[in-house]
């Protein structure tokens, strides 16, 4: 039972990454941690379904091929090699390979020293210019030095091929190129000063060049970051920063900084690409910037590998598609080429419109009219076939083939399936006016009207009047202004303000493509006229709210009359702020004009008996509920008695910044008036003065 439900627990994890979490890196990093304490066995299956997600990823598959090589299991650490080593240019990767080689060859004598050298050149010849290869190169340096040399013949063979590893490590920038240089110097001292000296001056320039490099590589290489995992791209910041910070590499690369030749230079480039694949693998502008690299280099063989590797890491990618056909199709493999565009239409049945006209547009170019028809006739049948599909072979049969009455039958199919897209009917008409058939151009905008909806014909509409205001006469242009207004009003609720003539449409009428008949200034001041107008009605409903003096003018006669809203800023009167004290109950509101405000005897706002009057509930009820719930949840001030026998000069002073301000106020008006002043209601905030 215990092991029926172990495997049951195995079979859940291994299908996480599979159940809608594919590129999700948490849960990646919880099945690469769990399959490291799992045996070999079990954790195989885990392995693969992680690898199969992310095929770049270097530390998984380091992790899995040192599974194997605890157990010595040597078959199966061969073929992970086999498989991951050359996607994946890791440093810690090779080096777990040169350490399995090591190890299977340790006991094989000459024979496997040999197989361990050719192992590092194998290594060297493709991450040898990594920045991080220093170890590399001073390992195999050292495991050449321990070579045995049994006679003075083999010594200096020996010797020469320590040189040679060192000369090529003191010119490639990486972090322990000074480390190099002076191990290098002392080799050639413990070999010959007296050689040393003309070898050290020869190679010293290269060094100086390959150490200044490496500063400059190493700012771009340390915005990298290298634990990254190949996921789509989602747009995050840290994506974004990961591509850029890849993308100056590459620049840097190919501004070949250490002017070496060309050969080496474009070996560094192939290298950069190839690591940034590592971690931009779903990234297909990545793999088109180094196809076209290859191709402009005229390695087009090189190119085609990379495209041919680009669809199998993104097989959905019709971008990469249509590029890699392209490049077929210019260097003449037309059969390649066609097959790729074969693989476009897949079945036929869920191919895209677009990928129908492609293949057309390939098929006139390269094997004739006929084949084309013959292809336009068939995917008329696809029920993904859209009407782009008859534009595209129609102005193909007019523009290339010369064959207006093709192209006429074309669209006038297309109108069959196709009569209720605006789009496909502006395009008809297009070509009409190319063919100067104006009867035609009319009849098609009458036959389209009549049957398309209303929200969706006010671009005909706009097509029609424009046609009519370069082609046809006053009468017709008005005729058809008008129709249009009629249709149209039926739309929105401000119809009958569409149905009046207004100088926009003199505008419109006697204008040409940028000439205007009028100033900027006066096409702005129509366009806000014009939404002015549209909304008129609509301000004027708003102002009608109780107590609401921002639109509403107050006659003598005591009636209210709208007036059209102020498009000016209106700001309140800072000077009759107040603090809010729910402390207090509310007051009676002054029916004087010391607050600037008119009396209105008709409309008392006082409280009687601690209730306030009908109007008041007519604000409360007028009053959002979230302000009134902000309101009660303010702080209480504390306020003092209001005593008229108390002057304000007599009372402390507040603590409260606004009510010193009202403190100061007051005193200012005391000394210019007779009598006391005391605090008004706490909710007007005005001060009464009593004049003697």
């Amino acid at each position: 039972m215990a092991s029926e439900g172990s495997d049951s627990k195995d079979k859940t994890t291994s299908n996480k990454l599979l159940d809608g979490l594919k590129y999700n890196v948490e849960v990646a990093e919880s099945v690469a941690t769990e399959a490291q304490r799992l045996p070999i066995l079990e954790a195989t299956p885990l392995y693969e379904q992680l690898l199969t997600v992310y095929p770049t990823a270097a530390k998984y598959w380091k992790q899995y091929v040192e599974a194997h090589m605890v157990v010595n299991n040597d078959d199966a650490t061969r073929q992970i090699f086999s498989r991951c080593l050359l996607n994946c240019l890791h440093i810690p990767l090779w080096r777990c390979y040169i350490r399995f080689i090591k190890k299977v060859n340790e006991r094989k004598g000459m024979e496997g020293q040999e197989e361990t050298r050719k192992a590092f050149d194998f290594m060297l010849s493709y991450l040898g210019v990594d920045i991080s290869s220093g170890p590399v190169w001073m390992e195999y340096i050292a495991f050449l030095k321990s070579l045995p040399a049994l006679s003075s013949q083999e010594e200096s063979h020996r010797m020469t091929a320590v040189r040679k590893v060192y000369q090529k490590a003191i010119i490639t920038p990486t972090h322990h190129i000074e480390q190099l240089w002076r191990d290098y110097e002392n080799f050639e001292n413990s070999v010959s000063r007296q050689l040393a000296k003309g070898l050290v001056s020869e190679y010293q320039p290269k060094f100086n060049s390959a150490r200044a490099v490496y500063r400059e590589r190493k700012k771009y290489v340390d915005e990298i970051d290298c634990n990254m995992l190949a996921v789509p791209p989602t747009g995050s910041p840290k994506e974004e920063l990961q591509w850029m910070s890849w993308r100056r590499l590459i620049a840097f690369e190919k501004g070949n900084p250490q002017r070496i030749d060309s050969a080496s230079s474009n070996k560094r480039i192939i290298f950069t690409y190839e690591q940034c694949l590592m971690y931009l693998y779903h990234y297909p502008d990545v793999w088109y910037d180094y196809a076209l690299w290859h191709a402009s280099n005229g390695s087009i063989d090189a190119a085609i590998k990379v495209f041919q590797r680009a669809l199998k890491a993104l097989p959905d990618s019709d971008m990469l598609k249509y590029a890699y056909a392209e490049l077929e199709e210019s260097r003449g493999s037309l059969q390649a080429a066609k097959k790729i565009y074969e693989s476009l239409l897949s079945d036929g049945v869920n191919a895209t419109a677009l990928a129908h006209i492609q293949f057309i547009r390939f098929l006139r170019r390269n094997e004739g009219v006929e084949a084309a028809r013959k292809h336009f006739l068939d995917a008329r049948k696809s029920p993904n076939c859209t009407y782009h599909v008859y534009v595209a072979y129609a102005m193909m049969a007019f523009c290339l083939d010369k064959d207006p009455k093709i192209a006429h039958n074309v669209f006038e199919d297309g109108m069959k399936r196709f009569m209720n897209e605006s789009t496909y009917i502006l395009e008809y008409a297009d070509f009409l006016a190319r063919l100067n058939d104006d009867r035609n151009i009319r009849a098609l905008f009458e036959r389209a009207l009549s049957t398309l909806p209303l929200e969706e014909s006010a671009e005909v509409w706009k097509r029609f009047i424009h046609f009519e205001q370069t082609y046809g006469d006053l009468a017709s242009m008005l005729k058809v202004e008008k129709r249009r207004k009629e249709a149209l009003s039926q739309m929105g609720e401000d119809g009958a303000s569409t149905l009046e003539s207004s100088l926009q449409d003199v505008v419109s009428r006697y204008s040409f493509m940028d000439l205007w008949p009028c100033t900027s200034s006066d096409l702005d001041n129509l366009t806000r006229q014009e939404w002015l107008a549209k909304n008129i009605s609509k301000n004027s409903e708003k102002s009608s709210l109780p107590g609401g003096t921002g639109f509403l003018d107050t006659g003598s006669a005591g009636f209210v009359s709208h007036s059209i809203p102020s498009t000016k800023v209106v700001y309140p009167d800072t000077s009759q702020m107040v603090i809010y004290d729910p402390s207090q109950i509310l007051g009676i509101l002054p029916t004087a004009t010391t607050s600037g405000l008119p009396a209105n005897p008709s409309n008392p706002v006082s409280v009687a008996s601690g209730a306030p009057t009908n109007v008041f509930d007519e604000i409360l009820k007028a009053t959002p509920a979230a302000l009134i719930a902000f309101l009660a949840n303010l702080p209480a001030v504390d306020g003092q008695e209001d005593n008229e026998s108390t002057t304000v000069q007599s009372q402390p002073l507040p603590k409260d910044f606004f009510r010193i301000r009202q403190i100061q106020k007051a005193r200012g008006a005391t000394s210019s008036q007779t009598g006391s002043a005391s605090y008004g209601s706490a909710i007007s905030g005005d001060l009464s003065g009593s004049t003697g």
